[in-house]
C-alpha cells in the first residue's frame, strides 16, 4: 500500500514512461502525414470519438469501481483476522490455566506461536502469482521482486512451530490450513485433559472457524480472476479511443486555425500532439488503476498490507506472553507498506 500522502513522479514514470513515448511518436506521426506529406483527408469529425471517449469512461469507471471493492473485501477480510488473533490471544492466557505454570506457559506459548506461523504461511500463500496475474513493464517488476516475497509458505512458519510441526508441513498442500487443524487438535486434547470445560472448548473452536472463514474469503478473492470480459475489453476500447483521437484533434484544430493567420495554421495544428498525450496518459492510466486494483494480495504498490498486518499481531500476541525484545512495525520501503 503506497503511504506517501502524493505518488512520486518517478513511481508514474515507471508504469508511464513506454506509453508516453509511444503516445508521442504516434501524435507526431499523423501531423507529419497531415502536415508535410499533404494527407488532408485522414483528419475525421471529433463528434463520433468524443461519444467513444464518454462510453470509455464509463466502461472503465465501472471496471475500476468493482476492482476497488476486491481490494476493500481484501483490506476488510485482514483487519477481522487482526481482531480475532487478539481474541485468540485473551483466550489462549485466559482458559488455559493450571497449577502448574511451566506447563501453562509452554502450552500458551505453543497456540499463540503457531497462530503466527499461521498467519504467516497465508499471507505468503496469498502472495503466489497465478496464470492471470498482472504483468508489468521490467522495470516496475523489479521493484516488486526488490520487496517481494515468493518463498514456499511452509517456510514462515519455520520459527513459530516446532521442528517435527514443520517437517510434516513441507508435505501439506495448504500448510496454513492444516496450522489450524494442528489448533484444533489441541484444544480437543485440552479438553481430554481437562484443562478446559466445554464452554471454553466451544469458544476457542469458533474463533478456529472463523479463521476458516477468513481465509476461505481471502482463497476466494485470490483464487478468482476479476471478470476478464471487463478486463479485457476495458483495454481494448480504451486502446481504440486513443489510437483514432489524433485524427479526431487535427478536425479540432483544423477547424479553430479559420481564425488565424496562415503562418500560425500549422503550429496551431501541432498543439494536437501534445494534447493527444495528455488526454491518452489519462485514459491509460485510468485503465491501469483499475488493473493494479484487481488483485489485492499480489505485494504490489497498491495491495493489501499483509506483511504490516502479521507484524501487528505478531507484537501484540507476543505482548501478551510478557515477552521482551519484539520486533519492530514494519517499515514502509520506497513509501511502501508492504
Amino acid at each position: 500500500m503506497y503511504v506517501k500522502r502524493n505518488i512520486g513522479w518517478g513511481v508514474i514514470l515507471r508504469y508511464a514512461w513506454k506509453n508516453l513515448i509511444f503516445f508521442s511518436l504516434y501524435a507526431s506521426l499523423i501531423f507529419y502525414a497531415y502536415h508535410f506529406l499533404g494527407w488532408d483527408f485522414i483528419d475525421i469529425p471529433f463528434q463520433p470519438i468524443s461519444v467513444i471517449g464518454i462510453a470509455v469512461a464509463f466502461y472503465i469507471g465501472f471496471k475500476n469501481s468493482q476492482s476497488y471493492d476486491r481490494f476493500w473485501e481484501g483490506r476488510k477480510i485482514w483487519g477481522g483476522i487482526v481482531n480475532y488473533s487478539r481474541t485468540w490471544g485473551i483466550q489462549v492466557l485466559s482458559f488455559v490455566r493450571t497449577e502448574d505454570i511451566a506447563y501453562n506457559k509452554k502450552i500458551q506459548a505453543q497456540l499463540i506461536y503457531r497462530h503466527i506461523g499461521w498467519i504467516n504461511a497465508l499471507r505468503v500463500q496469498l502472495r503466489q502469482p497465478k496464470p492471470w496475474s498482472l504483468k508489468e513493464d521490467r522495470s516496475v517488476e523489479r521493484m516488486y521482486e526488490k520487496h517481494g516475497e515468493r518463498n514456499p509458505s511452509c517456510n514462515e512458519a519455520f520459527k513459530y512451530v516446532d521442528k517435527r510441526e514443520f517437517t510434516d508441513l513441507k508435505k501439506r498442500v495448504n500448510p496454513a490450513t492444516h496450522l489450524i487443524k494442528n489448533q484444533a487438535m489441541d484444544i480437543v486434547m485440552l479438553k481430554e485433559k481437562e484443562i478446559i470445560d466445554g464452554f471454553q472448548e466451544d469458544q476457542m473452536q469458533s474463533v478456529l472457524e472463523e479463521f476458516y472463514n477468513l481465509q476461505g474469503k481471502s482463497e476466494r478473492i485470490k483464487n478468482t480472476p476479476f471478470p476478464r470480459q471487463y478486463g479485457y475489453f476495458s483495454r481494448v476500447f480504451t486502446w481504440i479511443f486513443i489510437l483514432i483521437l489524433p485524427f479526431g484533434l487535427i478536425d479540432v484544430f483544423e477547424d479553430d486555425t479559420l481564425m488565424t493567420i496562415d503562418s500560425m495554421k500549422a503550429w496551431y495544428v501541432f498543439l494536437m500532439i501534445p494534447f493527444s498525450v495528455l488526454i491518452s496518459w489519462i485514459f491509460i492510466t485510468m485503465e491501469k488503476v483499475g488493473d493494479n486494483s484487481e488483485d489485492p494480495f499480489e505485494g504490489r504498490i497498491n495491495d493489501v498490507p499483509m506483511t504490516a498486518s502479521c507484524r501487528t499481531i505478531e507484537i501484540d500476541l507476543r505482548d501478551m506472553l510478557d515477552e521482551e525484545n519484539l520486533p519492530g512495525p514494519v517499515a514502509p520501503k520506497d513509501h511502501v507498506l508492504y
